[in-house]
């Protein structure tokens, strides 16, 4: 496997575009604000919705599945880094998120 980076929910960049790797009913319950979705199971299948030539910030609920996703990815050729402690980490840092569900975004 080869080598990612991994980086604090304070340093992805204002305008990053960030990859939730989470399922559904996670992602509908809370989210990074303007994070792209598809679940890990999903993308190798989905993997050409993604530009390679963009860094891709990559999110979980704590960091484990962003984990193994940005290493795929770093394999793949992209240039993928996970974000520490993930969803619970950006909503206690009080980022933007936002949910699908009509209620405050929540992390599941």
């Amino acid at each position: 496997m080869s080598d990612f980076e991994t980086v604090s929910v304070n340093d992805v960049p204002k305008d990053a575009f960030i990859l939730d790797v989470r399922e559904d009913f996670e992602w509908e319950a809370g989210r990074a604000a303007g994070a792209t979705h598809i679940p890990l199971g999903s993308l190798p299948e989905k993997i050409s919705e993604l530009d390679p030539d963009a860094d891709t910030y990559v999110i979980c609920r704590t960091g484990g599945r962003s984990a193994q996703a940005a290493s795929w990815l770093t394999v793949m050729g992209y240039t993928a880094f996970n974000i520490a402690g993930g969803s619970d980490a950006w909503i206690e840092a009080g980022l933007p998120m936002e949910a699908d569900n009509g209620q405050e975004p929540t992390v599941r």
